[in-house]
């Protein structure tokens, strides 16, 4: 089961991070909005889907009973 979470943080920083990404980038060409939302609610998805990684890596690193 640490494998699962250890690669589901993997999975969901690398997915906040692109989420971040794309918001900042359309934030320096001017758009205010990405992907139909405002540009500032993708940053904070993004931040919290990769605080949720961070969550999943530091359980996966919980020593088992």
């Amino acid at each position: 089961m640490n494998g699962f979470f250890w690669r589901l943080g993997d999975v969901a920083g690398v997915a906040g991070l692109i989420m971040c990404l794309l918001s900042g980038a359309a934030r320096l060409f001017g758009h205010y909005f990405a992907f139909g939302l405002e540009s500032n609610s993708v940053f904070l998805a993004g931040v919290g889907i990769m605080v949720a990684a961070c969550l999943a890596k530091l359980h996966s690193l919980r020593p088992s009973r």
